[in-house]
């Protein structure tokens, strides 16, 4: 009985095993095809942001002509340089961005080989509750990215490039700094933007309620605005463009918790009934 209860365990590691593998795999193709179009990706993904004819910068310029608040939002210039002081730095941000730009694209097959490894563990309710798991978590996880870069990455190199204590000190940023600053903002963007799935799961062990989310929402709002006041110029526009996304996504959280917590409600109405 030993036995069988040690090669079962040993056989869920290799099952485990193989699923990792095939998401490693997975990574890897992507990495290399990024790491062999590094020059190209560096030029239009990763420096994009740090340029004024960055897409958000233009539409930030038009909202700002049709507001007459064309000094505000219109970036004529973004004054620093991008520097390696390293040797190796150069080599190590190219293979940095090529894992990163891999792991997002390879995102959704390796959470799919994760959840077909979880899912036979699941009661049968379980797996039908659960059942847009994969879809669900890449959709947030890719529209965080998506936020990340295309909001959260600009708006914070305009205002910390901007920036100044004194007129002596000149922005000059090394390779390394910048290409972190982007990879953290755009990979919490995307871990961020689960907050609805992981209130689900939460939800459904009852460790989460609405009406205690409902509670924290004055807090979760204080630090919504202070995330948007620190990474952001200081203007109200640029401020809601990351404070009201986030604040969003936090409402839609408490009704996932609500939608749980009706279901499980209903649930248990069902199985007194059914009881009785």
């Amino acid at each position: 009985m030993t036995d069988e209860r040690e090669m079962s365990f040993l056989d869920h590691l290799e099952e485990l095993r193989w699923h990792i593998v095939r998401a490693i795999v997975a990574i890897f193709i992507f990495m290399i095809a990024a790491f062999l179009a590094g020059p190209w990706i560096f030029e239009n993904i990763v420096f994009a942001p740090a340029r004024i004819d960055f897409v958000t910068f233009r539409y930030l310029c038009k909202i700002g002509h049709s507001l007459n608040m064309v000094e505000s939002l219109c970036v004529e210039i973004i004054p620093f340089k991008v520097q390696s002081r390293f040797m190796t730095g150069q080599f190590t941000m190219h293979l940095t961005a090529a894992f990163v730009l891999g792991f997002i694209l390879a995102f959704p097959y390796v959470f799919w080989e994760l959840w077909k490894f979880i899912t036979p563990g699941l009661h049968i309710k379980e797996r039908k509750n659960s059942k847009w798991a994969v879809t669900s978590v890449s959709f947030l996880f890719l529209l965080g990215i998506a936020f990340g870069y295309f909001i959260m990455s600009p708006l914070a190199v305009w205002f910390l490039s901007s920036y100044s204590i004194s007129d002596m000190i000149s922005n000059e940023f090394d390779i390394t700094s910048y290409v972190s600053t982007i990879t953290a903002l755009v990979f919490g963007s995307g871990l961020l933007f689960q907050l609805p799935v992981v209130v689900y799961f939460l939800s459904q062990i009852g460790i989460v309620t609405p009406a205690l989310m409902r509670q924290y929402r004055r807090h979760a709002l204080v630090g919504i605005l202070i995330l948007g006041a620190i990474i952001t110029p200081p203007d109200p526009l640029s401020q809601s463009l990351i404070s009201l996304p986030l604040y969003l996504l936090y409402e839609f959280s408490i009704l996932i918790s609500a939608m749980v917590l009706r279901r499980k409600k209903r649930e248990e109405l069902e199985q007194d009934q059914a009881s009785v």
